[in-house]
């Protein structure tokens, strides 16, 4: 299938972008490497009117050091992220889940940026993002705010981004050491959607303890989450008190919203995801522990 008609605009900038977004309303859409959009539009699962190309908006692209934190610009691909020894030093986690990301042709037009705001439940970034505390910056001709992760996620393919907003970029703050970072994912085929997965990031203080952790979820709901409630019961304690296994069930006990579909019913995927918080628990716990990864 072919996507209905719609008016190409190809920005410089972007106060240029967003002046646009303002004009157009509703009825335009950014377009950064198109992974998810272009087949939607394919598919008439999606129509709009406009489409605003970032491509040329080079302000947009970039990894960076600031301030005790890295900010990645949203139109920066995947594969960028991949390729970044800075990445992969300061913040692991974002390295280790970029892999897993469909396939090495999908990383090469796919963005931070667009991964974030098209909010797929299943999808790797949003994750990261919550797990990691991270704050995406927004940009209209009202002027410039920032969104903490945490409020950003609203459901499926649902973000707190007004209409005439565009997102310009990611900020990760960098967590001290001792900390090990984890992700893991189960999908049907390599490159598939996960049906179930989780993200785990663990902080040590100099005794020994926890003094940080985060837990996410993904795959599992409407929109990626954090495990909230089992966060809090093992702040405080030594990382290898308590049984990986019993930390999985406790970060799915209660969770609500879990899909049925052809791919499996809610309690199988609740099942796997349990056993995914637990292997990353592990792999965590020993980086943080005894500096090994894997």
């Amino acid at each position: 299938m072919k996507p209905a008609p719609f008016e190409y605009h190809a920005p410089a900038g972007a106060d240029e972008t967003v002046a646009l977004l303002a004009e157009l309303g509703d009825e335009a859409k950014v377009i950064a490497g198109g992974q998810s959009l272009v087949p939607m539009l394919a598919l008439r699962l999606a129509s709009f009117g406009h489409l605003v190309d970032l491509r040329h908006v080079r302000e947009l692209r970039g990894i960076e050091h600031r301030d005790g934190a890295v900010r990645i610009g949203a139109t920066t691909t995947q594969a960028a992220v991949q390729r970044s020894e800075h990445v992969h030093g300061a913040v692991p986690l974002l390295a280790r889940a970029t892999p897993l990301i469909g396939h090495f042709q999908i990383r090469s037009r796919g963005t931070v940026g667009g991964s974030l705001a098209h909010a797929d439940a299943a999808a790797e970034y949003p994750a990261v993002a919550l797990t990691l505390d991270a704050e995406l910056e927004a940009l209209s001709v009202r002027g410039r705010r920032t969104i903490p992760a945490a409020r950003f996620f609203r459901g499926t393919w649902t973000t707190a981004l007004a209409e005439d907003e565009l997102l310009t970029g990611a900020v990760f703050p960098l967590w001290h050491r001792p900390r090990g970072f984890a992700v893991e994912e189960f999908a049907r085929r390599r490159g598939d959607f996960a049906l179930a997965g989780a993200t785990v990031a663990v902080g040590l203080d100099a005794a020994g303890r926890i003094d940080r952790c985060a837990i996410g979820l993904f795959g599992l709901g409407p929109a990626a989450r954090r495990a909230r409630a089992a966060e809090t019961e093992l702040l405080g304690s030594a990382p290898e008190e308590d049984s990986a296994d019993d930390i999985g069930e406790l970060a799915l006990a209660g969770l609500d919203s879990v899909p049925s579909d052809l791919h499996g019913p809610a309690g199988y995927r609740k099942r796997v995801g349990a056993a995914m918080v637990a292997r990353a628990w592990r792999r965590a716990v020993r980086e943080a522990v005894h500096g090994i990864h894997g």
